[in-house]
């Protein structure tokens, strides 16, 4: 969702519930524990404050949008993946496949549509093992026909896992220096 310029997410996935709060970490004035998230839109690393007597399941999906949540009292602001917990970083990888799973569409349009960064790069050799060899077999299978699914993709043009593969991206874009960001946004 955007409001005046900005974008919030909606829908967030829980990473960590710390119901006391971080530990060594002063506590929070609510007191009523952390929970740490990534959003399902812009894949956001966020921290909120539950409402009391609440209970959250790690990978469980959340309403965090602006009006009627019932298990998030407020969204603190977003964090670093430096911020994570361990229990959140372990988490991460397989939330983030989950995601991409369930937003094919989106994830195939990004195949059938991307372009180059630079003249001597394309945005698909950013994704772990797309090279220039299997960037252009893409390219020529899409001038055929556009890719309807995953499976259409890793039939047509022999690529392992497209989905592992995205979601290894934005795990790279979300937990170190990136160059270019093609999935999340800066921080």
């Amino acid at each position: 969702m955007e409001r005046e310029g900005k974008k919030y997410e909606e829908y967030a996935y829980v990473l960590d519930f710390l119901p006391h709060g971080k530990p060594g970490v002063p506590r929070h004035p609510y007191g009523r524990g952390l929970v740490q998230l990534i959003g399902e839109a812009f894949f956001t690393l966020l921290e909120a404050v539950p409402h009391r007597n609440v209970d959250f399941t790690v990978r469980e999906r959340i309403y965090i949008g602006k009006f009627g949540r019932t298990k998030i009292d407020h969204v603190l602001g977003r964090i670093s993946y430096d911020d994570l917990t361990s229990t959140a970083k372990a988490e991460l990888p397989g939330v983030i496949e989950t995601i991409v799973r369930s937003q094919e569409k989106r994830f195939i349009d990004f195949f059938n549509t991307s372009q180059p960064i630079t003249p001597r790069m394309h945005s698909m050799e950013l994704i772990p093992g797309i090279g220039k060899k299997l960037m252009w077999q893409i390219l020529e299978q899409r001038e055929k026909e556009p890719f309807k699914s995953f499976e259409d993709l890793q039939r047509r043009v022999n690529l392992p896992d497209p989905a592992r593969l995205i979601a290894r991206r934005i795990l790279e874009e979300l937990s170190r220096e990136e160059k270019y960001l093609i999935f999340t946004r800066p921080m």
